[in-house]
């Protein structure tokens, strides 16, 4: 009797198993997905940069089940523009200029299509051959381009003078921290014994993005021994190498270990730069792990004019940037280089019985499983490897170059105008500005007794100024709190940005400045807080 009620069951189901991937219909929906996509990147400007909607939207659009039977492709992409693209701040807007940028490029997304397409998990050498191989290649051919030392790259039988070190394709530089973050401890726990984990210290800036603290509390590093050392507008905001000293000493005093420096090229807050030279001179002599964390700027490190800035890289034991934020490579594409991947593998692999093989056992072959936190990866170079062939290297440096342009012109448009400033140097393509809030309400601050409060109505003025920007829906940028100063963010970096567009969007900062500091004048902002 149950048997067959199952059998019924199947008969009635409308599609076959060959239904799933149906080489023509896979055509057919294809390209009308890409007919789509194409449609969306045209017709791009025409949404709100930052989605518009309220939280819980979308469970008031759709239905609280899935379809008992399935539905056309056209029905879907119908749902998908009417529901979905509501709710997207569009990254690719030529007007997104928010956190980092996260670029796209027709290679990229072909790269992407044929990684997806392939499908293949590529978690030992055996298990695909060509995503292993290819990814070797691929990071020794970045490598070369940003000159980082031999002892980084991988060797080669063509050329036994290479070093000994290698590259690997992480998601992200989350990860990327943290797996390096635990081939430092795993070492250092080998000599001084796994029960004095507590005492391991971790340092970086007041800058460093936060992936150092989630990298840090998931190897087990005790919270109170992750220290954040203030940079000041003297340095720039890079951390000095000095104070650096100074931190390292007072925790050997109290009997802690020094175990690992993050040193960032390009600060989130404000792209500031750490001398990455005189810190691994600070922290090699205590056998401090360095880890560089070129996230966003590493990319431009690829123009002879930029390379400067990750000066001393020899002397650090691990390196990374993210391809997906400023090299035209979809999300997700970390590069990590490390100088002895021998302890990452140490510290991150397995080997159950059931990924044996002799490919592996030979020790001929990379099994990048064992260099990255999952068992599965995904074949990432792939997109990375069509964009370096598709642009080359002349190309790629010419793209990072007219972002370098659009910030600078940009970055003349607020020198013009008075009543805005320039908090820190423009380094790579990101301006961090604010209006000034001393120099247009001088006398009235005078008069009111204001003076020791103006960096608070500074930072209110400027959080007010930020807010009405991104609610028109035309622009949509971030903050940041550097030295006690609240900040507006003006990364130039999204594929479809054109000089037009940094003119529009300073015109309208100054549109709205104009409104603000009117509202201001007629004691709407600072004669309210005086009164307080």
């Amino acid at each position: 009797m149950g048997s067959g009620h199952d059998v019924n069951l199947i008969d009635n189901i409308s599609m076959c198993s060959h239904d799933l991937l149906d080489p023509e219909e896979f055509r057919r929906q294809g390209y009308m997905m890409i007919d789509f996509i194409a449609d969306y990147y045209r017709d791009i400007e025409k949404y709100p940069v930052r989605s518009q909607v309220e939280p819980g939207y979308l469970s008031k659009r759709l239905p609280e089940s899935a379809p008992y039977n399935s539905e056309p492709i056209e029905t879907i992409l119908q749902d998908v523009q009417n529901e979905i693209i509501p709710g997207l701040s569009h990254w690719q807007s030529p007007t997104h200029f928010a956190y980092f940028p996260c670029t796209i490029s027709t290679a990229g997304f072909l790269g992407e299509m044929l990684s997806t397409g392939f499908n293949v998990v590529g978690f030992s050498w055996v298990s695909s051959p060509a995503a292993t191989e290819l990814e070797s290649i691929v990071m020794n051919w970045l490598g070369k381009m940003l000159e980082l030392p031999k002892c980084f790259l991988f060797s080669s039988d063509k050329n036994i003078n290479e070093g000994s070190g290698g590259g690997v394709l992480q998601g992200t530089t989350c990860e990327a921290i943290l797996c390096t973050l635990t081939a430092a401890r795993d070492q250092m726990l080998n000599k001084i014994g796994r029960e004095n984990i507590g005492k391991l210290v971790v340092y970086a800036s007041d800058q460093t993005h936060c992936a150092l603290q989630k990298a840090a509390q998931i190897a087990g590093i005790n919270p109170k021994n992750i220290r954040a050392i203030t940079t000041s507008k003297a340095t720039e905001f890079g951390l000095s190498p000095n104070s650096l000293l100074l931190t390292i000493l007072a925790d050997l005093e109290s009997g802690l270990i020094p175990l690992f420096l993050c040193a960032t090229v390009g600060t989130t807050p404000s792209t500031a730069v750490d001398p990455i030279g005189p810190l691994c001179e600070v922290a090699k002599r205590y056998d401090i792990w360095v880890h560089v964390d070129a996230a966003y700027a590493g990319s431009a490190c690829i123009c002879p004019e930029f390379r400067h800035f990750i000066n001393g890289v020899e002397d650090a034991d691990s390196f990374s940037l993210n391809a997906h934020k400023w090299f035209f490579t979809t999300l997700d594409c970390c590069c990590l280089w490390v100088k002895d991947p021998n302890a990452l593998v140490k510290a991150l692999s397995t080997n159950p019985e059931y990924l044996k093989n002799k490919a592996t056992e030979s020790k001929q072959v990379i099994d990048y499983k064992d260099w990255q936190i999952a068992l599965s990866r995904r074949f990432r170079s792939m997109k990375l490897w069509l964009v370096l062939r598709s642009y080359g290297v002349a190309n790629l440096r010419n793209f990072i170059r007219s972002h370098v342009k659009m910030a600078k012109q940009f970055e003349g448009l607020i020198a013009k105008d008075k009543r805005f400033e320039i908090v820190v140097p423009r380094t790579f393509a990101m301006v961090c500005f604010r209006l000034k809030l001393e120099m247009i309400f001088d006398q009235k601050l005078h008069e009111n007794d204001g003076i020791n409060r103006i960096e608070d109505q500074t930072n209110e003025l400027n959080q007010i100024l930020l807010e009405s920007i991104n609610a028109t829906g035309q622009v949509y940028m971030t903050h940041a709190m550097i030295g006690g100063m609240y900040i507006i963010r003006f990364p130039v970096g999204a594929t479809l940005t054109e000089e037009r567009h940094v003119h529009s969007t300073w015109k309208l900062v100054q549109e709205h400045a104009n409104t603000i500091l009117l509202g201001a004048l007629d004691g709407n902002i600072i004669d309210h807080e005086m009164e307080d």
